[in-house]
């Protein structure tokens, strides 16, 4: 086989570019980076259409980890409140504020929320074991899984919560939880959330 027909071979085997990558036919998913090795093989950013799966993979086995983060956390905005149940309002609100951060910094606004993620997601939690009729708490490691649950759904409820008994928009919530999130600043909701879980596993060890 001639370089020529190797090289054709290669180009028929690579993956159509955009395919499953382009999130919201904007930002380029495959250019994103985690830092976490431990969160890295849970987040999954394909998005191909519209972030609605329909519950498809609700009662599979590890079902969630083939899901889009980005409608885990769109469903994670809308789980109680006044979004509850307005998956389209919270789509566009998303989406405008991915465009918000990008007009901001000038970089791939999906970074930051991967780093947002990562810097929402804590290390150990406590779990309660019964020794006999005494109740105490014991710091454990959290799973990879669990703390990209809890991550999404802290800074799901900061976003919501920053348009409480205000006029901030949905999507200035999103900005505005994300940007301070992805610092690892404390005035974060989600950023403080895990200290403290952090802190109480720490003084249960």
């Amino acid at each position: 086989m001639t370089e020529e027909e190797q090289v054709e071979q290669v180009e028929q085997e690579a993956p159509i570019a955009g395919i499953g990558t382009m999130v919201f036919g904007k930002w380029d998913a495959s250019e994103v980076i985690c830092d976490d090795p431990g969160l890295a093989p849970y987040i999954n950013l394909t998005t191909i259409g519209t972030p609605h799966s329909g519950g498809r993979h609700a009662n599979a086995w590890f079902g969630k980890s083939k899901l889009s983060v980005i409608e885990r956390f769109i469903n994670n905005l809308m789980r109680t409140g006044k979004f509850s149940g307005k998956k389209q309002h919270c789509v566009k609100a998303y989406e405008q504020a991915l465009d918000k951060i990008a007009s901001k910094d000038g970089q791939n606004p999906l970074q930051k929320f991967i780093d947002a993620i990562v810097e929402a997601a804590p290390c150990e939690e406590t779990t309660r074991i019964k020794v006999g009729a005494v109740s105490q708490p014991k710091a454990v490691d959290s799973s990879p899984s669990r703390r990209l649950d809890i991550a999404l759904r802290n800074i799901a409820i900061g976003a919501a919560t920053a348009t409480a008994k205000s006029r901030r928009t949905l999507t200035e919530g999103i900005v505005s939880e994300l940007s301070k999130a992805a610092e690892g600043d404390v005035n974060s909701y989600s950023v403080g959330k895990r200290e403290e879980i952090e802190r109480i596993a720490a003084s249960a060890r």
